[in-house]
């Protein structure tokens, strides 16, 4: 079993940049791949910011973030791809651009390079099932943010061979996380479980059970938990809860997965939290 050596990360948004980051801070050669040069940029820009602040907050010694920088590269095309050990995607949850991204990368990755997918929805299978190395893709789903939440799911298909997910999981603990094993269902662990809750928050708002705020202060002080659903709801999207509760309901056809009537009207009225300014909460208007 060959060391892990260079890593390469498709796509630089919130979840890419971080997974570039902390592979960077780990040691590892790593390189980041936007469509432009211009999000090249942006993103390589984003990761020194991070780290800077890593800096300013005592989390990092300055001497670390420099080695960190100088591991970082960034590039418009998949070519400095070749000889990295492990692929992570971090694309838009778009299947069509998965497979034709996947189908790509496919002619350029030495063969025995691990992919890697960190879709939180779609199935690990069917996106390994575009290259001809599914033996060897795995899924590694990070969490927001991703230099400081401390889970990786690591997603094995009936497909993935046992070393390449012994050395998946491998991976995410030599990042200084805390990875769980899970099976290729759509969800995998934490999302099966959240997205119904989240979903039942609005149907018991649609109901009456209580209002937005009570609901959320129950929920906090009831069980303990650090944000009540309606403000989790609102920082990580409404779009994005009914999209991925859309790709559940479709995979397992449960009235648990399918969004309530308020969502899609929330969604269609441009209330999409935190992002746009207004969601379950007021955040001020952008």
């Amino acid at each position: 079993m060959s060391k892990i050596k260079k890593v390469g990360v498709l796509g630089s948004g919130l979840m890419g940049s971080g997974i570039a980051e902390i592979a960077a801070r780990s040691g590892y050669e790593t390189v980041v791949r936007e469509v432009t040069s211009e999000l090249v940029d942006k993103g390589l820009d984003k990761i020194r910011g991070s780290l800077g602040k890593a800096v300013e907050k005592g989390k990092l010694e300055a001497a670390a973030r420099d080695e960190a920088v100088a591991r970082l590269s960034g590039k418009a095309e998949l070519a400095p791809f070749a000889d990295c050990d492990v692929v992570v995607q971090a694309i838009v949850e778009h299947l069509d651009e998965k497979k034709k991204t996947f189908g790509a990368l496919d002619e350029v990755v030495k063969a025995d390079a691990i992919f890697a997918s960190n879709t939180s929805s779609l199935t690990i299978t069917q996106i390994a099932m575009f290259t001809r190395r599914p033996e060897r893709f795995v899924g590694l789903h990070f969490f927001n943010p991703v230099p400081v939440m401390k889970l990786v799911e690591v997603v094995r298909t009936i497909l993935t061979s046992d070393e390449a997910f012994e050395r998946a999981f491998d991976f995410a603990r030599s990042l200084g996380k805390e990875p769980i094993a899970c099976r290729d269902n759509s969800g995998f662990v934490v999302n099966r479980l959240l997205v119904p809750y989240l979903l039942d928050a609005i149907r018991a708002l649609e109901e009456g059970v209580g209002s937005v705020e009570d609901i959320d202060k129950g929920m906090q002080l009831g069980c303990g938990y650090p944000m009540g659903p309606f403000t989790l709801l609102d920082f990580v999207g409404l779009d994005t809860t009914y999209y991925i509760a859309n790709i559940m309901f479709e995979e397992y056809r449960e009235k648990r997965f399918a969004p309530p009537p308020l969502l899609k009207q929330m969604v269609l009225a441009g209330r999409l939290g935190k992002k746009s300014g207004r969601g379950f909460y007021e955040h001020g208007k952008k």
